[in-house]
């Protein structure tokens, strides 16, 4: 799926003392199979895109086209290309709402008038894709639940739908750092498979150099820089200017390069960070 958002402007409570800004004209296109994140400091406007783009809130000027088809028109056309988009919100006790998890997860699957053998073979896959095991899950009442388990039930009702664009804000909030990797190296692996459109939005820029190829940075409702993940991410002055840190394995770098240390100062994963600093003292250690 192409989708296009041209000139998205959305203002909150227009009218009223409580009228807020979210976008200011925002023009952005996304490709089929992209994994783009989403970054900026709170408030600039981040999960309105998203919600825009899955054709939750509707623009207050400007318009998102899904394969050219207006997302937010009436009639079935459009809702067809709105149910290729699935997207797991940041607050998952703000989508959860059936008595058990498996018709939690099973939901949106009934509406489709799947069969309940393929309902449940999916909830079953999409609980071991979010690293939960179905057996002990699946007659669970949601709200017993922890705040990290909730978040992957949340996420394994989005993927059962098998999503075409996969919209994921702040996925691993609340998980434990080996949780993390897991979840996120699921994810990538399923995207790789099927191609689907992936589009993160974190505030983690660990996270984001994991996922996402290209970075979109926000500020104040506008685009303050779109490119490569590993060009943005590693752009002090830019993440400065924009109100956002520098990645720390950026910033290790940096500081080595500071000290008449030669290194690249673009490695933003701690591993890569540590090869770049092992690499470099070997060369030091070398006579002339």
């Amino acid at each position: 799926m192409l989708i296009r958002a041209e000139g998205l402007v959305y203002v909150y409570a227009p009218g009223t003392p409580l009228e807020r800004v979210a976008l200011r004209g925002v023009d952005l296109q996304l490709a089929q199979g992209e994994r783009v994140g989403i970054l900026g400091p709170t408030g600039s406007g981040k999960s309105s895109l998203v919600q825009l783009i899955a054709g939750l809130l509707r623009p207050t000027t400007g318009q998102v086209l899904l394969d050219g088809v207006p997302a937010h028109s009436r009639g079935a056309q459009a809702a067809a290309q709105r149910r290729r988009i699935g997207l797991a919100f940041q607050y998952p006790e703000s989508q959860i709402f059936e008595q058990t998890v498996a018709r939690e997860i099973a939901f949106g699957l009934r509406h489709q008038g799947l069969p309940e053998r393929e309902r449940d073979a999916r909830a079953c896959w999409a609980l071991e894709m979010v690293g939960l095991d179905p057996d002990q899950m699946m007659e669970r009442v949601p709200f017993t639940l922890s705040g990290g388990e909730m978040r992957r039930v949340a996420l394994a009702s989005v993927l059962a739908m098998r999503p075409e664009v996969l919209i994921l804000d702040e996925p691993t909030a609340g998980l434990d750092p080996q949780g993390r990797r897991q979840l996120l190296g699921r994810i990538l692996s399923w995207q790789a498979e099927t191609g689907l459109t992936l589009v993160v939005i974190s505030h983690d820029q660990e996270e984001l150099a994991r996922m996402a190829e290209r970075v979109v940075i926000l500020v104040d409702g506008r685009i303050a820089a779109d490119g490569s993940a590993r060009q943005l991410l590693s752009d002090r002055a830019l993440l400065q200017g924009a109100g956002l840190d520098v990645p720390c394995g950026v910033a290790l770098l940096e500081t080595l390069c500071q000290a008449s240390w030669t290194v690249c100062t673009d490695r933003l994963l701690p591993q890569e960070a540590a090869d770049e600093i092992a690499a470099a003292w070997e060369r030091r250690r070398k006579p002339l």
